[in-house]
């Protein structure tokens, strides 16, 4: 009878465990502002600008993030990560230009202020920038893999590079996608 009774409770147990649907969690606001993906890009411009007076690359101007397969090709992806290290090289006391005020600079749609490299020092010039944050990304099985560089925008001299990976998960993978339309 005790058996029965053991066996009855797991039976219901069980029962009860499968009929509940597992409810999904909704993001938080303190998750979302500690969220990785904001801090790996926030730690790449604490390690671009580590020891680095913010004189030496002041006034900064921050281009589109691009696909190393194509450099004429930016995503949601590369122009979120330009917008976040802006953001961040701001936050670090660098002066940062926002282009996207400025009528002289070519901005192609849904694409992004691109700055190639013949164009860097006659941009540089018009808004007496001191360095360029340029930068590409390479989305491989399951990172993308991110290289920044700050360039001295009068000689193209590498003032400093750093190299890093973003999982390939679902956000990601979302800031990848081209809008419809785009090629």
């Amino acid at each position: 009878m005790r058996i029965l009774a053991v066996l009855a409770s797991v039976a219901a147990l069980m029962v009860a465990g499968c009929s509940t649907k597992p409810q999904a969690t909704l993001p938080t606001y303190e998750y979302a502002a500690a969220h990785p993906f904001l801090q790996a890009n926030r730690e790449a411009m604490t390690k671009l600008l580590s020891g680095l007076p913010a004189a030496q690359v002041s006034p900064l101007l921050v281009a589109t993030i691009v696909d190393v397969n194509d450099l004429r090709v930016s995503s949601p992806l590369g122009r979120t990560l330009s917008e976040q290290y802006s953001s961040a090289a701001a936050a670090a006391g660098v002066d940062v230009r926002e282009m996207k005020l400025r009528g002289d600079v070519f901005v192609r749609e849904q694409t992004g202020e691109l700055l190639l490299s013949r164009e860097i020092k006659d941009i540089a010039r018009v808004h007496q920038a001191t360095a360029v944050l340029v930068g590409t990304y390479s989305v491989a099985g399951q990172y993308v893999y991110v290289n920044v560089k700050l360039v001295r925008s009068e000689t193209g001299q590498i003032l400093r590079g750093y190299d890093y990976a973003l999982p390939l998960d679902r956000d990601v993978q979302r800031l990848l996608r081209k809008p419809s339309g785009e090629m």
